[in-house]
This record gives structure tokens, sequence and C-alpha cells, in this order.
């Protein structure tokens, strides 16, 4: 499964690498709302809790519709600006159907609406379905919702004031401090993308992230299969330091394409693949697979050691060993004549891993 974004015959100048503000505090805002994604930033996250007023804490727990299951569009900034303020400028400027349309965006990879989708402040089935998804998410975002459904103006200027409240209380703090991360990997960035292309460039922004063979496509290795267009527009990069392990993509109809990006740590690792982390899950769903990984995790064993513990044909266990072999799950290595199968016992602990960053990204 991919996120597809068709830059055919797109300037070059067009692909952009800038920081974002507004961006960046949205990630914050999901650290605080969902700590158990972020477990290396969790003493940040505690911090904040413990010393935002009580009238701020419970603002954003109210608002958290706009940032914890999915990050509204408007709050990832397709022409990021300098500073903070400029950025909610522009989301002042958002016409209250798209920002209603955008807030009411509960969950992550589905449910962005069609361009041609009614609004749910003039569409009454809209309007019922958009207060559905918000009753499922508990009594405070099904307030939220009514009251932004009523009262659009109201909401926004209130959310404003709370994003203001936040660049006081942690914003500026946290800002200052990840700029000097975000303005090197920056540099980076928009060396590779002037010197080597954008290939290269995208090649730095993840290994989730790469250019199609035929140059046209930029292809995002997440769930769900999506496509959407960066024609006139352009395509925005915004790394962040606070967004790890997501991989933000801005991809509904009506909206500039952007791709927020978590900055490499020091010592990055490389992310795999989705088809990786299936072919595991796939290797593992059969129960006579699991049977004779039981017996190679205590010890290398040739195909025909495992056809006499098991009962089974010799031709039986190697075609199973070839899809456990497939799934990067097994080692062999050849003593004479026979060949000697080793489980891989980093690569099935670290599935669980793999699986959490892969649904998670």
């Amino acid at each position: 499964m991919t996120l597809r974004i068709d830059i055919s015959g797109l300037p070059s100048e067009r692909v952009r690498f800038a920081a974002s503000p507004l961006a960046e505090l949205t990630a914050m805002l999901h650290v605080l709302a969902e700590p158990g994604h972020h477990p290396q930033l969790a003493g940040w996250a505690a911090d904040v809790w413990a010393g935002l007023r009580p009238e701020l804490a419970e603002r954003l727990r109210e608002a958290e519709f706009l940032w914890r299951s999915s990050q509204a569009d408007f709050l990832i900034p397709a022409r990021p600006r300098p500073t903070l303020t400029e950025e909610l400028d522009d989301v002042d400027r958002v016409d209250d159907e798209t920002y209603v349309t955008a807030a009411l965006v509960t969950t992550c990879g589905g449910g962005r609406a069609h361009s041609a989708a009614p609004s749910p402040l003039t569409d009454r089935a809209a309007r019922e379905r958009a207060l559905d998804l918000a009753h499922a998410r508990g009594a405070r975002q099904e307030a939220f919702a009514e009251r932004l459904l009523v009262d659009p103006a109201a909401v926004r200027a209130r959310v404003r004031d709370t994003l203001e409240q936040c660049a006081e209380a942690f914003f500026d703090a946290a800002w200052a401090s990840a700029v000097v991360r975000l303005a090197t990997d920056l540099r980076l960035k928009n060396d590779l993308l002037t010197r080597q292309g954008i290939g290269a460039a995208l090649a730095a922004v993840s290994g989730a992230v790469a250019l199609a063979p035929d140059g046209d496509c930029i292809i995002v290795d997440k769930l769900q299969d999506k496509a959407t267009a960066a024609h006139g527009t352009g395509v925005t990069f915004i790394p962040s330091v606070f967004n790890r392990p997501h991989l933000v993509v801005v991809h509904a109809p009506g909206w500039q394409p952007v791709v927020q990006y978590p900055v490499a740590d020091p010592a990055p690792t490389e992310p795999v693949s989705l088809e990786t982390v299936t072919l595991r899950l796939e290797a593992l769903s059969h129960p006579v697979r699991l049977r004779l990984l039981r017996t190679l995790a205590r010890g290398p064993h040739t195909t025909g050691e495992l056809a006499h513990t098991w009962e089974l044909s010799a031709p039986e266990v190697s075609r199973h060993l070839a899809v456990l072999r497939r799934a990067g799950l097994l080692t062999s290595r050849r003593h004479g004549r026979y060949v000697r199968y080793t489980l891989d016992l980093p690569g099935l602990t670290a599935l669980g891993t793999d699986l959490l960053a892969a649904v998670l990204r």
C-alpha cells in the first residue's frame, strides 16, 4: 500500500523544503495527546502537562479533535511562514466550509472528503455523519464538533487563542531548541535538491519516501492506498523534531500536498518496508511454519531433520522454508552436502517494533 503524489511536469523549484512553526506546534500537540506514540518524548510531555494552567489544559483536551487521530490539514501549511502568527493569519483566511470539513476529519488515512463532497455546514447528511464520528470520540469531541457547526467563527477564534497561549506556555521554548536541528536538516535537503535532484533529497527524507523510476511520482510507503497531484501548486516538505515516528501527508482534494517528516536521528535506523512486514506476518500465519520455527529456535536444522521431526515430506518442508526465507526470518549455510537453516532471531524480535512503526508511519 502506498500514497502517491503525482509530480509529472512539475518544475523543480516547486518542490520546497521549509520549516513551519505551526506544523511543529501541531506535532507537539499530538505528542501531548498521544504520548504513547512518542516514548522518547514522554518526559517532555509530562513536564508540559504539569506546567500548564488548568484552563489551557482543558482547552487542549476539548480541541484535540484537530491533532490527535488526524492532524487537520490547515495545521500543516503548504507555504510555511517565518512566524507562528503569520501562519495563523493564513489559517484565518481559510473559508468556514473548508476549515470545518478539515477540522472534522477524525481518522488518519480515511475520511478525507472528495472535493465535491457536501459540507457539514450546509448538508444535513454530512452534518449528521460528522456528529456521529465525533460522538464516537467522546463527549468532549462531540461538544467541540457541535459548537463548531453552530458557530464556526467563535470556535475558530477560540482555537487560535488556544494556540497562541501554547506559544507562551511551552512552544516558544521548544521551538527555540528545535530550530537549530531544523535549519541543519533544511541545509542538507536543499543542497541535495540543488546538486543531485529530487531523488537524492527524497532518499534523505526517509527510507519510506522515494521517487518512482519514471520520475513522475513521489511514493510514500504508508498503510493506505491514496493518490494526489502537485500540478501547478507544488509539494512542500516540512522537517519536524517532534513528529517521529509519524510521516504526515496532506493529500485531500483541494489541498496542496505537504509531507511532514522527522529529522534524522544521530544514528538513524532504516525503516522496514510495509512489504517486508506483510511478508513476515503472512509467513507466521501458517501453523506448520510456526512449528518449524519452534524447532529452528533451538538451533540449526536441515530440511531432512525438520521433515523427520514433524512427520512431513521434504518437499513440503522446503516450500515452507522458502516462504520464511523470503520474509527474512531464516538464514542458511551449506555444510558439505547439507544446508542448515537458522532462525533470524533479531528479525523475529524486531517484528513487533517494525509493525508498530509501519502502523504509526
